[in-house]
């Protein structure tokens, strides 16, 4: 639980610290003038595509309540964060194959997080259309009690002394 909790606080510095990597890897590891071209392009790429993120998977009422990411989050979007730290070594010999992964889960990453949300607050009520095209709410269906219902109720009456 402690991981999906520190995850989770880290979603928003996140989106600053990640673009500023790129941008510190690229003066520390020496990087070709041609790489800052891609690293300009892509750090506020990064930064948006973070804030989103962050804030679809703080969207969720499961999220806020727990205040700790789902374990589909923590794998997908850190697998995604490792990636970018990656990328800000900027060795030649596997940064593209390294950026196309990146991109491929930031994409994997957006898409879990809509369809979490989508599934903790999609509609929950089903519209039904007649052969006339018109639409209704359906009835809800009976939920099951847990026992059966009594035959008959009693009722006591306190009686309070006079005075009191």
């Amino acid at each position: 639980m402690w991981l999906r909790q520190t995850f989770f606080r880290w979603l928003i510095p996140a989106a600053f610290v990640l673009p500023l990597w790129l941008v510190v890897g690229w003066i520390v590891f020496g990087a070709s003038p041609w790489a800052l071209l891609w690293v300009l392009l892509s750090a506020p790429v990064v930064f948006v595509w973070q804030l989103i993120l962050a804030l679809l998977v703080r969207a969720r009422g499961t999220v806020r309540a727990e205040r700790a990411v789902s374990w589909t989050d923590a794998g997908i979007i850190g697998a995604w964060h490792l990636l970018l730290v990656a990328l800000g070594v900027f060795d030649s010999r596997w940064w593209w194959p390294a950026l196309a992964v990146a991109v491929i889960l930031g994409v994997v990453a957006l898409s879990s997080s809509l369809r979490q949300l989508w599934r903790e607050t999609g509609p929950r009520v089903s519209i039904l259309r007649t052969a006339s095209g018109v639409g209704y709410v359906a009835p809800p269906r009976p939920q099951p009690t847990g026992g059966s219902s009594p035959d008959e109720i009693i009722v006591i009456r306190e009686n309070t002394p006079p005075g009191s």
